[in-house]
């Protein structure tokens, strides 16, 4: 795999960025995203694909622990 130029990068983000824009418009509803999903997949490097979604994850549920605070899962003793 040849590193993509300045311009492909930039394609791949504004992508990126649309897509994850119409997911967070439509309440994470993945079906009304789908040709934003296909631009996305077809102008980033797979790689890039599967790295910006895990990245999308995180940063998710870094918000959520950040507006509820840590919740320890139950120990198994007590269940």
């Amino acid at each position: 795999m040849t590193a993509p130029s300045a311009q492909e990068r930039k394609a791949c983000w504004d992508a990126r960025d649309k897509y994850w824009e119409c997911l967070q418009d439509n309440k994470e509803d993945a079906g009304q995203c789908q040709q934003f999903r296909q631009g996305f997949e077809g102008l980033c490097p797979r790689q890039w694909i599967k790295y910006f979604d895990k990245r999308r994850d995180y940063l998710k549920f870094k918000e959520q622990l950040e507006r509820k605070g840590f919740e320890p899962a139950p120990s198994p003793e007590n269940t």
